[in-house]
């Protein structure tokens, strides 16, 4: 099983940019697809980004579409986030998440994911 830790979300205006870091322990890392879902008060938690193991394949939400770019790090055992021209509506709390199986291309739903970090707060103003 794969430990998740995020890190980078904070406060910033509208228009600006974050990266987001989630690094990863385990010995697996690298067989896995990693996502990145997000969740806003009141609101289910949504898909935002995922890339396969190797990183050969990305997919994005229709709403961060070239504007986010997921990439990842298997020598450093690191997935990011980056995020630009942000929105008041992307304000929420972001989490990484592991896929149950191993090279396995990834789905958009949460419950593909068996292994979650505690998640980072990202806040947008306009």
């Amino acid at each position: 099983q794969v430990q998740l830790v995020e890190s980078g979300g904070g406060s910033v205006q509208a228009g600006g940019s974050l990266r987001l870091s989630c690094a990863a322990s385990g010995r697996t890392f690298s067989s896995h697809s990693m996502g990145w879902f997000r969740q806003a008060p009141g609101k289910e938690r949504e898909f935002v980004a995922a890339i396969t193991w190797a990183g050969g394949r990305t997919y994005y939400a229709d709403s961060v579409k070239g504007r986010f770019a997921i990439s990842r790090d298997n020598t450093k055992n690191t997935v990011y986030l980056q995020m630009n021209s942000l929105k008041p509506e992307d304000t929420a709390v972001y989490y990484c998440a592991a896929d149950t199986r191993l090279y396995n291309i990834p789905t958009m739903h949460p419950v593909d994911f068996g292994s979650w970090g505690q998640g980072t707060q990202v806040t947008v103003s306009s």
